[in-house]
């Protein structure tokens, strides 16, 4: 026989199961919601605009799953174009590291400039730059996510010394909080090649990438077609007027366990 305390535990049972796929549901909306805001601000220039239909923001920055409040890293920023949507994003709760490696400064004196600008801007307050050595990435607090796009295949290349793929991925591992997020986007080499195309085409094999951060403790999370392309060959340098903008790119989302041993 139920008695009274039976039914009511059993009433909020079945409606906390009823709610908790509703609640996922309106937290996933509102999370999309902040993202095409942060693609709609009149702050962003129109040099950013120009590239959206390339790099699909809101696909790539949902898949992410980037949220207000995160604590964020964009390693190797370039001029910023991901830096200003994740500070819309994440909000004043949030902080942005704009990870500029001082190797790069070998090569540009201004490595950081553009960087440095968003930065200095009130607009964009919950922006900080940092400079460290690309092997020994780090950043001032606990992180919720990394970021990279299209700069993993340089980590491979002589300019960057080249770098040490499994500390800088151990380092990155270690900058996140258990369950925190590695997003990496790279343009896609022939399967097979391996690192054979990084300094001449730009390009790495997904195999290969995935191979390396997996070996610094990271689980797979999840990839994404968004940025697939079938008419890239993979055989043109991704500066080539041919396929600049269109190459065929890989999509994904790595996981720090939540229980590390």
């Amino acid at each position: 026989m139920i008695n009274n305390t039976s039914r009511a535990l059993l009433f909020t049972a079945v409606l906390l199961s009823l709610l908790s796929p509703l609640a996922l549901a309106g937290s996933a909306a509102s999370a999309q919601d902040q993202i095409a805001a942060a693609i709609a601000d009149p702050a962003r220039p129109d040099t950013d605009r120009a590239q959206d239909a390339e790099r699909k923001p809101l696909a790539v920055l949902t898949f992410t799953g980037i949220k207000p409040g995160d604590r964020v890293a964009d390693f190797i920023p370039g001029g910023g174009y991901v830096t200003r949507l994740f500070s819309t994003i994440v909000g004043q709760h949030g902080h942005v590291y704009a990870v500029v490696p001082e190797e790069l400064f070998g090569m540009r004196k201004n490595a950081d400039a553009a960087v440095a600008a968003i930065a200095a801007d009130p607009h964009y307050a919950n922006v900080t730059v940092i400079k460290p050595a690309v092997n020994a990435f780090k950043a001032p607090e606990t992180l919720d996510v990394v970021w990279t796009s299209m700069n993993y295949h340089d980590l491979h290349d002589s300019f960057f010394g080249p770098a040490d793929l499994a500390k800088v991925n151990k380092a990155i591992f270690d900058a996140l909080k258990p369950g925190g997020l590695y997003v990496i986007v790279d343009h896609a080499a022939a399967p097979g090649s391996g690192l054979r195309d990084t300094e001449t085409l730009h390009r790495i094999d997904a195999a290969t990438v995935k191979a390396e951060v997996l070996a610094a403790g990271f689980e797979l999370a999840g990839q994404s077609d968004a940025l697939l392309n079938a008419d890239d060959d993979h055989s043109a340098k991704v500066f080539d007027p041919a396929i600049r903008g269109k190459t065929d790119k890989f999509l994904f989302k790595f996981r720090k366990p939540v229980s590390t041993k």
